[in-house]
């Protein structure tokens, strides 16, 4: 139900403004897809050190989500957010500056752990002002995200060519740094923080909400070996030159882009189930495709069809978290989260350690099963059916 005593003009700007947070974060880790072969080839390190490395980023991330999360319930996403992806603006430039093994190491962990307490900020932020709106924009809201991340990742590797790496990092800092200035200023969130819940740091008893946790999580997986991993397979495997590879996790963030902007009607004309299924058989034809061809342009158009498949499969099950029976929104979703986001943050390194001696290619078929077990399992996210006229139970 639309709130009142906010202005409709305040509540437009709160919602353009957490769009503009999610593009700013996108573009961030877009940025960092064309600097992880930089970092490999100046530090002279192996795919198994480069896994550590994106382990520690994940790593940061998973810890940074709770305390997020804690500091949301106490003083509501807002000013966390504002704080964060403020922080989160200087992250990239960070690894690119450290100069060795052990400061890029740190400088990992604090980027990842800025990209996830931001994550959660901004989903938080965006949950609230569509319950203030009245209307869903979650789906449009990973759109920005997806869209931040194939401008970052499609002109990352151009910038790096041009302006070095360390020349890259301070341009996407600046561009970041600016927007999001100007995004916080005109930050919505709750009316007060959800102070009142005896159950707040309890984990669901609901199976079902682990259940669908698997859903988001093998939907993440895919998402993030793209995102580690894609531009060194087609760099070390299929030939392609550093900015060709760039564009595997661009051509791939720009179609989920499209797509996430078009889900709410696509979801309103299938159904969530539907849609879900349909998704992951997209998403899995395209993965195959990508992990056996040869040719770094048709590799790169398979992503970009997984890409399309996978756009809608996270908001699908965050909706269907987010409206589970006898447990609030908030777990629901948090709980949820944090499985899906161990797929795209931890599950990478775990492929570079495997990658390292199979090759990426027999790793990218493996995630095109994941894709396929989405299907099989895509009637549990039925629950979604009923996020965008507003949840079909009251939620404690």
């Amino acid at each position: 139900m639309r709130a009142t005593g906010t202005s409709s003009t305040e509540l437009k700007r709160g919602r353009w403004a957490v769009a503009a947070i999610f593009l700013v974060n996108g573009f961030l880790v877009g940025s960092w897809a064309p600097q992880i072969p930089v970092t490999l080839d100046r530090l002279q390190i192996s795919e198994f050190t480069l896994g550590l490395l994106i382990l520690g980023f994940g790593a940061g991330a998973l810890i940074a989500m709770p305390t997020a999360g804690y500091l949301i319930a106490r003083h509501g996403s807002t000013p966390v957010l504002r704080v964060l992806a403020l922080a989160c603006s200087f992250g990239l430039l960070g690894v690119a500056l450290a100069p060795g093994l052990a400061s890029v190491t740190l400088a990992l962990v604090a980027f990842g752990a800025l990209i996830g307490g931001t994550d959660v900020s901004m989903n938080a932020n965006a949950v609230a002002v569509e319950r203030r709106l009245g209307r869903a924009i979650m789906s449009s809201s990973h759109g920005f995200w997806s869209l931040g991340g194939f401008v970052g990742g499609g002109l990352g590797g151009f910038a790096i060519v041009a302006l070095g790496h360390v020349g890259h990092a301070l341009v996407v800092t600046a561009i970041a740094l600016l927007a999001t200035l100007v995004a916080t200023r005109h930050l919505s969130g709750e009316a007060s923080p959800e102070v009142a819940s005896g159950r707040r740091f309890s984990l669901p008893r609901n199976p079902l909400v682990y259940l669908v946790g698997l859903i988001a999580l093998f939907s993440m997986v895919p998402e993030g070996a793209v995102l580690d991993w894609a531009a060194l397979y087609l760099r070390q495997e299929r030939g392609a030159d550093l900015a060709t590879a760039g564009l595997a996790f661009a051509g791939f963030s720009g179609t989920m882009a499209l797509m996430r902007f078009a889900g709410d009607a696509v979801r309103d004309w299938l159904g969530a189930v539907t849609t879900l299924r349909v998704s992951g058989l997209v998403a899995a034809a395209g993965m195959m495709v990508a992990a056996w061809s040869s040719d770094p342009a048709l590799a790169i158009s398979a992503f970009a069809v997984s890409g399309l498949g996978i756009a809608n499969m996270v908001p699908i099950a965050f909706s269907a978290a987010g409206n589970q029976d006898d447990i609030s929104a908030g777990a629901g979703l948090s709980t949820v989260t944090s499985m899906g986001y161990a797929g795209l943050l931890v599950a990478p390194s775990v492929i570079g350690f495997i990658g390292e001696h199979t090759g990426f290619a027999p790793i990218f078929a493996v995630l095109s099963g994941l894709l396929v077990l989405v299907v099989v399992m895509a009637g549990l996210a039925r629950k979604a059916e009923f996020a965008r006229g507003g949840p079909s139970h009251s939620a404690a």
